[in-house]
């Protein structure tokens, strides 16, 4: 049977950890290179590590934070933010991550997905998707940042990523980030349904019952969560021995 994930997310900017609701009003968490070390420890799964002003600033990636975290760490690290070439994801591999994700660089170059699966590996690419509801039932792909509507469904470019080589999702819902009442379960279920490769559900974790149900319910394969333990509300260990006392798979 294969096991569920538990992600730690770092979102950072100007070489901190922070955390927001529905992408704005962000406040401090922390450094990078502790919270990486401490989330290693506690036993998680993997870490993501997200630049998240890096697209809106026109930037690179901070590479130093990466190789630092990386050096720190021994458990698989996604990295994204900023990825617009396959030299970009190149350097991010280089400087020690294991996995990258490409969000608005990808949704304006598709062929960035293929070039970089063809590079490296569809397991090395991860297709970051911000999605929010815009009608009952439909979720838009949200770009730069959450801050602008691509019109087209979130649904849809999940399929074409997966087709152009994307071997991992990581869905946050822009409508229940950080408001701590339980992950999008109907986002992540439809995502789920449409794809054969593995999904990270993001935004909304806010007890440790939120994790059974976006596994049991929303049929995610990994989740991941940023403020919950960061301000130390749940420990990793928490949610994993809540998780097998519910009969579901996780690594100790």
């Amino acid at each position: 049977m294969i096991t569920k994930r538990i992600i730690p997310c770092l979102d950072m900017t100007e070489g901190k950890v922070v955390k927001g609701i529905q992408f704005v009003n962000f406040r401090d968490a922390g450094d990078p290179v502790i919270l990486a070390k401490k989330y290693d420890k506690e036993g998680a799964d993997e870490l993501v590590f997200l630049d998240i002003t890096a697209t809106t600033e026109n930037r690179n990636i901070l590479l130093d934070v990466v190789k630092r975290t990386a050096k720190n760490v021994s458990i698989p690290f996604t990295v994204g933010g900023g990825i617009r070439s396959v030299e970009d994801m190149r350097l991010v591999l280089k400087n020690g991550a294991d996995k990258v994700a490409v969000n608005t660089g990808a949704f304006n170059n598709p062929k960035l997905i293929t070039d970089c699966a063809n590079y490296f590996g569809r397991q090395c690419v991860v297709l970051s998707l911000d999605a929010r509801q815009v009608k009952k039932g439909i979720w838009n792909v949200f770009i730069n940042g959450g801050t602008t509507d691509t019109g087209i469904s979130a649904v849809r470019w999940a399929k074409k990523a997966v087709a152009l080589g994307a071997g991992e999702i990581l869905l946050t819902s822009i409508d229940t980030d950080g408001m701590k009442n339980g992950f999008d379960i109907e986002l992540t279920k439809i995502i789920s349904k449409n794809v054969n490769v593995p999904i990270i559900a993001s935004g909304g974790a806010g007890r440790i019952e939120d994790f059974y149900e976006v596994f049991k319910k929303g049929k995610a394969d990994a989740a991941l969560a940023a403020s919950l333990f960061h301000f130390g509300e749940l420990t990793i260990k928490q949610v994993k021995n809540y998780l097998r006392s519910k009969e579901i798979p996780v690594r100790i």
